[in-house]
């Protein structure tokens, strides 16, 4: 027998024993061994290529994500923006339709809306800058208000603007009357912006909680405008006036718009007022 002939006849001995083995059952724990093998093997290097993949492609998503959270801020600033304004708008449209009220409950005076463009940065004068002026008609000494009360006058006036003189300021004096007690009284400003009555009668019965009205005295403002309430109320028996502090109805912090009363022109009264020097 040559070696060829021996070499068939071996490999079809050995693959007669392998079918046979594999016929009897006794290759299947050694095939699932083997398929357990490979099963780790494929799991370790799918575990593997995945990590390597996030690590090639982690730089590309964090600039990805980073633009898109630049993008989602800036709208998310002009979403703010936008509801700031709309808020800005509601608040104005309340204001005036406010104001139109008071204006049709008060039809005995003309008004003319201002909106508010500058604030006093003194903290020794108190002063609003409106937008309306002598283009506007407006005259110095006219009465400014708001639907809660009154503001001020003005105080000196250029072609597209005016000075508004608030009554907390400490050169502002006002004529004026506790409805309750059915008396007249002087309203003061001052320097920190309060607001408080002198020259009150000691026969007057003065309580927290009186309005307090401008009385039409001495020629400076129509009677009857809303100033304010009082908070409580000094008399000292020795003293020929009582004196009260006062809660202005209108809170000047959050002047927006206001309305000038054009029809009421101030008089001048102090050429009829006798001279007290000798």
């Amino acid at each position: 027998m040559n070696s060829r002939s021996l070499q068939t006849t071996i490999i079809f001995l050995i693959m007669g024993g392998i079918l046979a083995l594999a016929l009897g059952g006794y290759l299947g724990s050694a095939s699932r061994q083997f398929s357990d093998v490979l099963i780790e093997i494929q799991t370790w290097v799918s575990t593997r290529f995945l990590g390597f993949q996030d690590f090639v492609t982690a730089p590309r998503d964090i600039v990805s994500l980073r633009q898109r959270n630049a993008e989602l801020e800036t709208q998310v600033s002009q979403l703010q923006a936008q509801l700031i304004e709309m808020q800005q708008r509601v608040n104005e449209t309340e204001i005036l339709a406010a104001l139109v009220d008071f204006s049709r409950s008060n039809p005995e005076s003309t008004y003319k809306a201002a909106t508010v463009i500058g604030r006093d940065p003194s903290p020794f004068l108190h002063y609003i800058i409106i937008n309306r002026g002598s283009n506007d008609e407006i005259l110095r000494g006219m009465p400014v208000v708001t639907n809660q009360g009154l503001v001020g006058r003005i105080d000196a006036v250029i072609a597209d603007a005016a000075r508004v003189q608030l009554i907390t300021d400490p050169a502002s004096a006002v004529n004026v009357f506790l409805q309750k007690a059915d008396t007249s009284a002087i309203l003061f400003g001052s320097v920190t912006g309060d607001i408080s009555l002198d020259m009150i009668s000691q026969n007057a019965t003065v309580e927290p909680g009186d309005l307090i009205l401008t009385s039409g005295l001495g020629g400076g403002f129509p009677s009857d405008l809303i100033i304010g309430q009082v908070v409580t109320v000094r008399t000292l028996e020795f003293e020929l006036f009582q004196q009260a502090t006062i809660q202005p109805a209108v809170d000047f912090t959050r002047l927006q718009i206001v309305l000038v009363i054009t029809n009421f022109r101030p008089v001048d009264i102090s050429p009829l007022v006798p001279s007290t020097s000798p």
